[in-house]
């Protein structure tokens, strides 16, 4: 038999996400120059295209396994020129990444969503139309 949990303790686990990393984290979005990193630890090799402070309150309480984001996440304007490929979620310092995940267009099935995933400096503002955590089992 596989592992259970009640709804209760995936949400529970879920909420605990956004209390370790804290209030008004940093998102970035980079655009590849190779492979993804492996991880959260492994260094980038990709150029910046995008940076944002997320709200103090940036995901929504979880509920049935899952957490959406929560008010506006977006930056006023593009700091570079690239094609969205994925981010890192940072503390509200920017030094320790916390989440890493893929971006693609608004449906097209990525971790985190944009309206359109080609960006060119200066342009704003970069809006993020989706994103949710989903909790095993649920």
């Amino acid at each position: 038999m596989s592992l259970q949990m009640s709804g209760t303790v995936r949400d529970a686990r879920l909420d605990a996400i956004e209390t370790a990393i804290g209030a008004a984290p940093i998102l970035r979005i980079y655009d590849l120059s190779g492979s993804a990193p492996a991880n959260c630890a492994a260094a980038i090799t990709a150029t910046l295209l995008a940076e944002m402070t997320l709200p103090s309150d940036w995901l929504a309480a979880a509920s049935g396994g899952t957490k959406a984001k929560a008010g506006t996440w977006e930056d006023a304007s593009a700091n570079g020129t690239g094609t969205a490929d994925f981010w890192r979620i940072y503390d509200s310092g920017g030094t320790t990444c916390h989440l890493q995940g893929t971006v693609t267009a608004t449906g097209a099935g990525g971790d985190m969503t944009l309206a359109n995933t080609s960006l060119t400096t200066g342009q704003g503002p970069i809006t993020i139309t989706g994103f949710t955590l989903t909790e095993g089992n649920a």
